[in-house]
């Protein structure tokens, strides 16, 4: 993965592309421990003009232009950013899900489906509903059998995962 020889990333973040491309805009910065994962289904895009927060982590996500994402803020494969939206201190922006321009995830609130639908912590079921939208989070980001037990979920996941990054980094 090239970096612009006029980039400057913190010596601590860590930009990863776990089989799929990792592209930041012009005008970011990216601050210390934030992970930035692009995969083969889910590339990483960032627009410009983007600050992503230390601790931030975003996989396989598209980030559109003048997004603040906060300290500790999680976005996952398949979500997207509109333009000029906030993901406030420890948001989540979860599979698949549709942030709209000027859209806002409050601290510590989770975003589920498309479009965005926006929960406070303490609403796991409402949580988990949106997220079956999808198929779950085994299926959508590992493309395993979202009826199996999650033992078999995940002897298959991590298949499939290991098997993958062993290709990449042989």
């Amino acid at each position: 993965m090239p970096v612009d020889p006029t980039a400057w990333v913190a010596p601590s973040a860590v930009l990863t592309a776990d089989g799929g491309p990792v592209t930041v805009g012009e005008r970011c910065v990216v601050m210390e421990q934030a992970v930035l994962r692009g995969t083969r289904d889910h590339p990483l895009t960032i627009g410009t003009h983007v600050l992503v927060g230390p601790h931030a982590y975003l996989s396989g996500c598209a980030v559109e232009d003048e997004v603040f994402i906060a300290t500790g803020a999680m976005i996952f494969n398949g979500a997207s950013l509109g333009r000029a939206s906030t993901v406030a201190l420890g948001g989540a922006v979860h599979i698949g899900c549709a942030l709209p321009a000027a859209g806002w995830v409050p601290i510590g609130w989770v975003a589920v489906g498309d479009p965005a639908r926006i929960y406070p912590p303490g609403e796991s079921q409402a949580i988990r509903d949106g997220l079956s939208e999808v198929g779950g989070f085994m299926q959508y980001v590992f493309g395993v059998d979202a009826g199996a037990d999650r033992g078999a979920q995940m002897r298959a996941a991590m298949e499939k995962y290991t098997r993958g990054l062993a290709k990449l980094y042989r």
